[in-house]
């Protein structure tokens, strides 16, 4: 008999994910049948999406129902099988949730599990960050906004798993001067000396917006977006005629939903995509799907060439510590990509 662990969403937080809101629960693995594989979790990522699932809100995905395992993303192995696509030994990707163990059939489970490449080309960490779904969101994002050599770009969350890639990408793209913004003066630091940035701006300081100002003399031509809030407002009151903005986050906000799945906010300088002619597209790395291939042959040539660095924060504290290292996200805890060693 295998036993699973598995977090299971109680009910939907207020803020922060908190103690009671999900909760750890031990359950036996059923016996496979035919077409079934069980897979062993030894990745998980932490992604800020995982938030917005925990609320009842409008989303590009469901809410996670109330009782059901927390949806997330990771990396594993299977252990046992009675697939032909999926023998003993093999690495596989996807919705695994929040659990040591997940059965592998795709008529039970959100998305099919993706078979990754024997022997990986890469670290196995690097297919949920650089090579994964957050270095194929950075690569579609500044491709969306048609980064050229004339153009000024801001990235916020300049150090996390999206926007470090982001502006490696804007720099092989040739953009004149690429600044980020990030949450401290060693993120910052490591922003210009290890991922490339011109400058870098450090949110946590009470000049920030004197700081943006200073680094981004001739406007904002283009604004990859994963913050949201005073910092994105401030974005829009700088932006060029002609500007992009690729919208592919607002982490600022994912802690203000309430039980209600309700938050208050504003942006006093939406106005300005009006007077300046700019463009806001918000986007989702699971409508391109066709372009994964291409995305991480882009990234995995740079990877080879010593012409990308990504960032990795790992910790190996078990799946009994998601929801604290959840919350991780959104106090800047981490470097790079956030995940948790479940096994392996």
């Amino acid at each position: 008999m295998t036993v699973n662990r598995a977090w299971r969403l109680r009910r939907r937080p207020a803020g922060e994910a908190a103690v009671g809101d999900l909760e750890l629960v031990e359950e036996e693995v059923p016996e496979l049948r035919d077409g079934q594989a069980l897979v062993r979790t030894n990745l998980l990522s932490l992604d800020p999406t995982n938030r917005i699932w925990m609320s009842d809100i409008r989303g590009y995905m469901p809410p996670v129902p109330i009782d059901a395992v927390m949806r997330g993303l990771g990396i594993g192995e299977v252990v046992e099988s009675k697939r032909d696509d999926m023998p003993v030994g093999a690495k596989v990707s996807g919705f695994l949730g929040w659990q040591d163990h997940v059965v592998a059939d795709d008529a039970l489970l959100e998305a099919p599990l993706t078979v990754l490449p024997d022997p990986l080309p890469g670290p196995e960490s690097a297919f949920l960050g650089a090579l994964g779904h957050t270095g194929v969101t950075a690569y579609i994002g500044i491709d969306l906004a048609g980064v050229g050599e004339s153009d000024t770009v801001v990235i916020s969350a300049a150090c996390g798993a999206v926007g470090s890639i982001a502006g490696q990408v804007a720099r092989q793209r040739g953009a004149k001067r690429i600044v980020g913004i990030a949450g401290g003066p060693e993120k910052c630091a490591h922003a210009v000396e290890k991922l490339g940035y011109d400058a870098c701006v450090d949110h946590r300081a009470d000049d920030w917006r004197d700081q943006l100002d200073a680094a981004t003399p001739d406007g904002i031509d283009v604004d990859f977006e994963n913050v949201g809030g005073p910092i994105m407002d401030h974005i829009l009151g700088r932006l060029n005629i002609g500007a992009r903005v690729s919208l592919c986050g607002m982490i600022a906000e994912y802690n203000t939903y309430d039980e209600g799945g309700k938050h208050s906010g504003a942006l006093s300088n939406i106005g300005q995509l009006i007077m300046q002619r700019a463009t806001i597209k918000g986007f989702l790395v699971l409508d391109f799907g066709d372009r994964f291939p291409e995305a991480i042959d882009y990234l995995g040539t740079l990877l080879a060439a010593g012409n990308l660095h990504y960032d990795e924060t790992i910790r190996d504290t078990g799946i009994e510590s998601m929801p604290t290292v959840l919350n991780e996200l959104f106090d800047g805890g981490n470097m790079g990509k956030l995940l948790v060693r479940v096994a392996g």
